[in-house]
């Protein structure tokens, strides 16, 4: 079910009409409300209109999660979460509905996002933003070591005498660092898959390299996950060697990595346009009050779009941590921090769903990642793919890619993927030896992608896959 944050939802109940018009000026709300923000409103308007709205917690809204791994038990189960994405599970999971008597389960892929982090995005003056205490992640040993060499960790320090103190917060944590939380979220997840795909439907035997391939990007906090499912499927794998795949860093197709200068200049394009620069406009006094209180008044990074404002909120409130406060007493509100909430997801739907040529920068960014999926289920088509699953950890820029490729953007606008966010690729052999697919958006099949056959899936994979992709992102 997809919701939208509280102060907006429960404006479109008490205010919008039935019409769901634009603007007007007899209604001071919607004056301050980009025109296609409103436009995304309009399409969740449906499923809240003439429902009651609480927010007696402000992060706990019908916007989904902010501030808890955890879903209150009288909100239903696939809310959306963005500190901890539903995902499959035994207790909630059906059979296809097209499923025959006698269909089997016989091949998977499975993408999803990291969990729990640390800010990726630093303040000018982080250290005042932050408790004096800051981040705390002494709780998480992080090994790195060459094989057959000593067992190594790293632990972060933070000098109080260093003279760039002021760019990091106090304590033992980097950012963009996987924490104790989100490594804990990583192993419940591995628990729960295993619980449905070995425990009730007996696909998954045992976890060994055989079946199952496990593929990252380079970062920490991907490969810290895969390791986190994995003992979260089976505790016996504490202290053994598991690969990794990985492709180097400047052509990951995962992350994705691998540089395209006509993508970005699409994207520039799009992003220089009142469909994006009317929401820019039109929140310039929440962008005056976030810059006078944060100290990034003037950074082009900070004030091109409101990503870096939602990381540094959402890895906060996920991690229980107060919303910044600087040196004077000045804190973010918890009003502005939902208003850049809602705004980080109508930027992601803008820029990967629907803004004019968003399909094409999604494909030449995400090219090469569609044509490594097509390639793995055609190898299984030909009896030449040796393992079961195909497991990928990768980043928010990953799925929201893989969603828009797919299609979920036409059922309903995108929204930001949340942390733990997945995406299951299921193949089912029916008891006439005929192979269909079914994909599983955290947890809940995806309506357009219910049972479609297998040939049809490949060549919707293979449809965001552009012709001379190389030569197109570096055409000029």
């Amino acid at each position: 079910m997809l919701l939208l944050p509280f102060g907006i939802a429960s404006a479109i109940r008490d205010f919008l009409p039935s019409s769901c018009g634009p603007p007007t000026a007899s209604n001071n709300l919607f004056v301050k409300t980009p025109s296609m923000l409103l436009q995304l409103i309009c399409g969740f308007l449906i499923l809240i209109r003439g429902e009651r709205v609480s927010g007696a917690i402000t992060f706990n809204t019908s916007a989904g999660i902010y501030n808890s791994s955890q879903t209150p038990s009288s909100f239903p189960w696939n809310t959306y979460n963005y500190c901890n994405a539903p995902h499959v599970n035994a207790d909630h999971y059906s059979l296809p509905v097209n499923a025959t008597k006698g269909s089997e389960l016989v091949y998977m892929n499975v993408m999803m996002r990291h969990h729990k982090r640390t800010p990726d995005n630093l303040y000018p003056n982080e250290n005042e933003l932050n408790p004096s205490a800051g981040w705390d992640c002494s709780d998480f040993i992080q090994e790195n070591y060459g094989g057959g060499t000593a067992r190594v960790f790293h632990e972060v320090t933070i000098p109080s005498w260093h003279p760039f103190l002021s760019q990091i917060w106090n304590g033992t944590c980097d950012a963009g660092q996987l924490t104790a939380g989100g490594l804990a979220d990583a192993v419940q997840h591995g628990k729960d898959f295993w619980a449905l795909y070995h425990t009730k439907l007996g696909f998954l035997k045992s976890v060994n390299t055989k079946d199952i391939l496990m593929r990252t990007s380079t970062e920490d906090r991907t490969q810290q996950v895969a390791g986190g499912l994995l003992f979260g499927m089976d505790h016996t794998t504490a202290g053994k060697s598991f690969p990794l795949v990985t492709q180097p860093s400047g052509i990951d197709s995962l992350p994705p990595d691998y540089s395209c200068s006509k993508a970005n200049n699409i994207r520039n394009a799009y992003q220089s346009v009142p469909a994006w620069t009317d929401h820019l406009e039109e929140n310039a006094d929440l962008k005056a009050r976030l810059d006078a209180t944060l100290g990034t008044a003037g950074l082009d990074a900070w004030s091109s779009w409101y990503d870096h404002f939602f990381d540094t909120f959402t890895s906060r409130t996920c991690a229980g941590h107060p919303l910044p406060c600087n040196s004077t007493g000045a804190c973010v509100s918890q009003a502005d921090t939902n208003q850049v909430f809602a705004i980080g997801d109508f930027e992601y739907n803008y820029i990967w769903n629907a803004a004019q040529n968003s399909t094409t920068y999604t494909q030449l960014t995400f090219g090469v990642m569609f044509a490594e999926l097509a390639m793995n289920f055609k190898l299984f088509q030909s009896g030449g793919e040796t393992f079961k699953l195909r497991f990928y950890v990768g980043h928010d820029g990953s799925m929201i890619r893989l969603a828009s490729g797919l299609g979920f953007g036409k059922v309903a606008p995108l929204r930001w993927p949340a942390l733990g966010s997945e995406v299951v690729m299921e193949v089912w052999k029916t008891s006439k030896g005929e192979h269909f697919v079914r994909v599983l958006h955290e947890g809940t099949p995806v309506q357009t992608l219910e049972w479609v056959g297998i040939d049809e899936f490949v060549a919707l994979l293979q449809s965001n896959v552009p012709d001379n992709l190389f030569e197109q992102c570096n055409s000029s």
